[in-house]
């Protein structure tokens, strides 16, 4: 419940119980999630997941079986035009308008937007200034990547879905990108919606995560608080006295390094801990069996962990 004299500051995006069939399948199962503003979230999970299911669901491009779904407080099944110039899409592959000219084609598209950015100024920030003459299928993938940027973010979306944006990127044009989405949350209050199979990607641009799997949320979190919760535990490797390398797998690394000082001649050679990382999360979500999957029924699907992390609340920015 609000307090007296405040505002409920809804999410942007809020998914409760969604569910999607194709014919005897279901491809998801009882999904939820909240989005808040200027939170980077990323969606993973591997092919077949149900990601992109979801995210059509949530852009309005598909109906759903079941659930509700809020997209900027309105059912994305149900809205108009109006809401729709407030999202920027950034979809993984499209090939139409190969013959436009680069920035004839981001002028055309400024048309459309109330309070669209400068196409001179957006192709500077895309790196694609050189190419602002070039036809459209003239360009490289890793070119015509940043263009797709470009187009998703021309009318200055309130939210952003971006999935697989950095495919065909070399490290630069990567590491620029990022800072883009990081300038754009950070900066203006832009809500994003990521999906990518890159996993550094994701450790390094999302706020929070979620881990979908079989069409259910495993997991959802900050990439800090998903790595602790995995199974997978810290390895302590260092060499012994004698020579020996040494390897311990523990849940309490800082005290096992406690131990080993405690009881050494001298320094310790070779110290190194390893933590668990995001990549270790992702595969024991993936491989493990799924609550209910192989006994009982399964609380919604979802881990208690992950059921209590949907509706966790942040602050809006």
């Amino acid at each position: 419940m609000t307090a007296p004299g405040r505002t409920e500051v809804l999410p942007v995006i809020r998914v409760r119980d969604l569910a999607m069939a194709y014919g005897d399948v279901d491809v998801l199962r009882g999904v939820e999630l909240d989005v808040h503003r200027g939170e980077v979230f990323a969606l993973l999970g591997p092919n077949g997941a149900g990601k992109t299911t979801t995210v059509e669901i949530l852009e309005g491009f598909r109906k759903r079986s079941g659930g509700e779904v809020s997209v900027l407080g309105t059912d994305p099944e149900r809205a108009g035009e109006a809401w729709r110039a407030r999202i920027g899409l950034v979809l993984q592959s499209w090939r139409d308008h190969r013959r436009w000219r680069v920035a004839e084609l981001l002028t055309h598209f400024a048309d459309y937007y109330p309070d669209p950015r400068d196409p001179a100024e957006l192709l500077s920030l895309v790196g694609l200034t050189e190419q602002a003459g070039h036809q459209v299928d003239r360009l490289s993938g890793g070119q015509r990547r940043r263009l797709d940027v470009a187009l998703g973010i021309i009318g200055r979306p309130e939210l952003l879905f971006l999935d697989e944006p950095t495919t065909g990127f070399d490290p630069q044009a990567r590491h620029e990108f990022h800072v883009l989405v990081e300038r754009l949350a950070r900066d203006e209050g832009v809500t994003v919606l990521l999906t990518t199979h890159d996993l550094a990607e994701a450790e390094r641009l999302a706020d929070r995560i979620a881990m979908l799997v079989g069409g259910r949320i495993r997991a959802c979190g900050t990439p800090a608080e998903l790595a602790r919760r995995a199974a997978a535990q810290a390895e302590v490797r260092w060499t012994s006295d004698d020579g020996t390398p040494r390897r311990e797998r523990t849940a309490a690394p800082s005290q096992l390094v406690w131990e080993l000082h405690r009881h050494a001649a001298g320094p310790i050679a070779d110290l190194e801990v390893r933590r668990p990382t995001l990549e270790d999360t992702y595969l024991h979500m993936v491989h493990r069996p799924a609550d209910g999957e192989g006994g009982g029924d399964g609380a919604e699907g979802m881990d208690t962990d992950a059921r209590h992390d949907v509706g966790q609340q942040v602050p809006a920015t």
